[in-house]
């Protein structure tokens, strides 16, 4: 992963973070329903810990983390950007947003997985 492309994941990493913080304070404060906005919040505070890790990656696998990452961060703007745009506005971003988002959060989780497999038996 290039440097640049290091600082845009550690970024996006970081503005995901405080997006889940913001919209779990929503949540708290701001709305008697906070039906939306908890699980929004969740899948962002739960990502961004993961693209900054990602972020962070040096060596052999850098090139699959970028790949990763990216599909993680779209998978969480997909999903959570749903919710969000549900919450303020009333519609979805485009039908089947938020399930698309998903599937590529789920995804990206799984290309970890594959990603670690290989590692482990990679013969260096």
């Amino acid at each position: 992963m290039t440097h640049k492309l290091q600082a845009l994941v550690r970024f996006l990493a970081g503005l995901v973070g405080a997006g889940g913080v913001a919209l779990a304070a929503y949540a708290s404060h701001g709305t008697s329903d906070p039906s939306l906005a908890l699980p929004a919040a969740g899948i962002l505070l739960a990502h961004a810990p993961a693209l900054l890790a990602l972020s962070l990656r040096s060596g052999r696998g850098q090139t699959v983390s970028a790949i990763i990452a990216l599909l993680m961060a779209a998978g969480v703007a997909l999903f959570s950007g749903d919710l969000a745009s549900r919450i303020w506005t009333g519609s979805r971003l485009f039908e089947g947003a938020a399930p698309l988002g998903g599937m590529a959060i789920i995804a990206s989780w799984l290309m970890i997985c594959g990603e670690a497999l290989v590692s482990a038996f990679r013969r260096t």
